[in-house]
């Protein structure tokens, strides 16, 4: 087609449509992940396509994709003919899902601080700060989704699709196992500051210091793992 073709409205009609249902895919996702994550669905929970559409005023359609998406990630397991079921939390999983999940934080650190653009890099800035404050007032729903959009900020600046979709499949279960035990073992202010120097480490375009400020938030995220097998769980 050339410059000065004209668009088929049709297709432009097709085009917004598509575009639409991927918005409320990605809608329903973000929120049904959340509610996973802070075990508003708990553990064991039963779910049903109907139930989450009407909870959520999003249609079936989105509803049924996300849960492809949170069942590809682990938080849901879904039963042929029987049901839909939030995943069980297992320690013993997650200390081998920080074996992997330690290199490719590494990996991406590095990436990022090399690669990250300016706009970029000011937002890591700001992410620390931001994590900082929510630690200071013990604001632990603002800290979850500040650490979630620096995730994927880490995965936007890295410019590696591979580590992007390996990462993308072990985040949201490292949330829920922190969010189901941060109350009884988690330090929020050390947790922040080790957050906080791995963003303004990247923000600096430092690749060496970004590495070890991510090796040093694994220390302590598997310390708190192991720490937690002995804790109480919140639900």
């Amino acid at each position: 087609m050339s410059l000065n073709e004209e668009t088929d409205p049709l297709d432009q009609s097709e085009s917004d449509t598509t575009e639409q249902g991927k918005s409320l895919t990605e809608r329903a996702y973000k929120r049904l992940e959340e509610l996973i994550v802070t075990l508003q669905l708990a553990p064991g929970a039963v779910l049903s396509e109907a139930q989450l559409a009407k909870q959520l005023g999003i249609g079936r359609t989105p509803i049924r994709e996300a849960l492809q998406r949170l069942s590809r990630e682990g938080l849901i397991v879904i039963l042929p003919r029987r049901g839909i079921l939030v995943s069980e939390i297992n320690v013993t999983r997650q200390l081998k899902l920080l074996e992997v999940r330690r290199e490719l934080e590494r990996l991406m650190a590095s990436c990022s601080a090399r690669r990250a653009s300016s706009g970029e890099k000011e937002e890591f800035r700001q992410l620390a700060e931001g994590m900082t404050k929510a630690a200071e007032n013990e604001d632990d729903i603002t800290f979850m989704r500040l650490d979630r959009r620096l995730n994927q900020l880490l995965c936007q600046a890295s410019r590696n699709e591979y580590i992007t979709n390996a990462i993308g499949l072990i985040q949201s279960l490292s949330r829920r196992f922190w969010y189901s035990h941060y109350k009884e073992v988690l330090d929020l202010p050390l947790c922040a500051r080790l957050h906080a120097s791995l963003a303004t480490a990247i923000s600096q375009g430092n690749p060496e210091e970004a590495m070890q400020a991510s090796d040093d938030l694994m220390d302590y995220i598997e310390d708190f793992t192991r720490a937690s097998l002995d804790a109480p769980t919140r639900y």
